[in-house]
């Protein structure tokens, strides 16, 4: 599924290829936690859908480890 997100630390938008179901985001919106709601995702991809922010912003405020 495409994921476009604004993010919440630059405020680009980007848009992501996630293997992620209706399902699943409406289960997490409902309130499960997102790593139940969703374990097949890494956490990349899940920080992606809260908050819009991409691996590469999150390196390049935070750096790489």
């Amino acid at each position: 599924m495409l994921i476009k997100k604004k993010s919440g630390l630059t405020g680009n938008t980007s848009t992501m290829d996630i293997a992620v179901t209706a399902v699943q985001i409406a289960t997490w919106q409902e309130g499960e936690l997102i790593q139940n709601a969703m374990p097949n995702l890494s956490p990349d991809e899940r920080e992606f859908i809260m908050t819009g922010i991409t691996p590469d912003e999150w390196a390049s405020v935070f750096g790489e480890d």
